[in-house]
């Protein structure tokens, strides 16, 4: 299992567009083959930096999600709501 955290800092206008987002896109990330959950967690500190945590049951499960249509569709308006550039980290136990 892979534990994928990506850390987002949102424009804080656009702060209700990414949870938009988020929730509307969910359910379809979670159902997408080995991903085993996904979630979005908020900084206690800095209120618009945000983190997806997913578990994926490999890197290569990952890597299809990131060429996925599903993914083409939902990153390019997330994007939109970004003001620094994304960091990502795969973990292992």
């Amino acid at each position: 299992m892979i534990t994928r955290l990506v850390k987002l800092t949102i424009a804080k206008d656009k702060i209700p567009d990414f949870e938009s987002i988020f929730v509307a896109n969910k359910e379809q990330i979670a159902q997408f083959p080995g991903c085993v959950s996904v979630k979005v967690l908020r900084d206690v500190n800095t209120p618009n930096i945000f983190f997806t945590y997913s578990i994926w049951e490999s890197e290569e499960a990952i890597n299809n999600y990131r060429k996925s249509e599903l993914f083409g569709s939902i990153w390019p308006n997330a994007k939109k709501t970004f003001c620094d550039k994304p960091e990502a980290w795969s973990l292992v136990d």
